[in-house]
């Protein structure tokens, strides 16, 4: 196995006990997690060299929970992180998705391109404070924040 092979996630979990969502949402749930399985760059911070890894992600009395575990399942850490940092821009970002789904329905490619802008502009300012957040606890790039990010919105839209 090479280095970059053990610095990755191969697997990803999100809570299910909060159930499902629209299929907007759970679209966006699998194509997050295919591609941040295929693509990622995740390593616990003072834990090098030691993955690959497997992800569960939940939300704890209003908490982000990252329980991180070996490819054997074996636990490597849990980080607890308030939601209050990211609360603003998931809630903007959940209004501006409804949109951009009511707008592919029936708007022009104009308005759909400018809701799309706006989209992807709230996207990288979450991913960006889930970066932030985690610096520290774990090692991420801003493609990895990128779909955790996703997935983070789709729990907290769940829950």
């Amino acid at each position: 196995m090479t280095g970059s092979d053990r610095s990755k996630l191969i697997d990803v979990e999100l809570d299910e006990s909060i159930g499902r969502s629209t299929p907007d949402v759970e679209h966006e749930r699998a194509v997050a997690i295919f591609d941040l399985i295929e693509e990622n760059n995740f390593q616990p911070v003072n834990d090098n060299g030691t993955g690959p890894y497997r992800l569960k992600l939940s939300l704890a009395e209003q908490r982000l929970v990252f329980a991180v575990a070996r490819e054997d399942g074996t636990a490597v850490v849990t980080h607890i992180l308030s939601l209050t940092p990211l609360r603003r821009i998931v809630k903007d970002y959940y209004m501006i998705c409804e949109s951009y789904y009511d707008a592919i329905r029936s708007s022009t490619p104009s308005h759909i391109e400018a809701i799309d802008m706006g989209r992807r502009g709230l996207h990288n300012e979450g991913s960006q404070t889930l970066m932030d957040r985690l610096s520290g606890k774990i090692d991420i790039d801003f493609d990895t924040a990128r779909r955790l990010f996703t997935l983070v919105c789709v729990l907290h839209w769940r829950g």
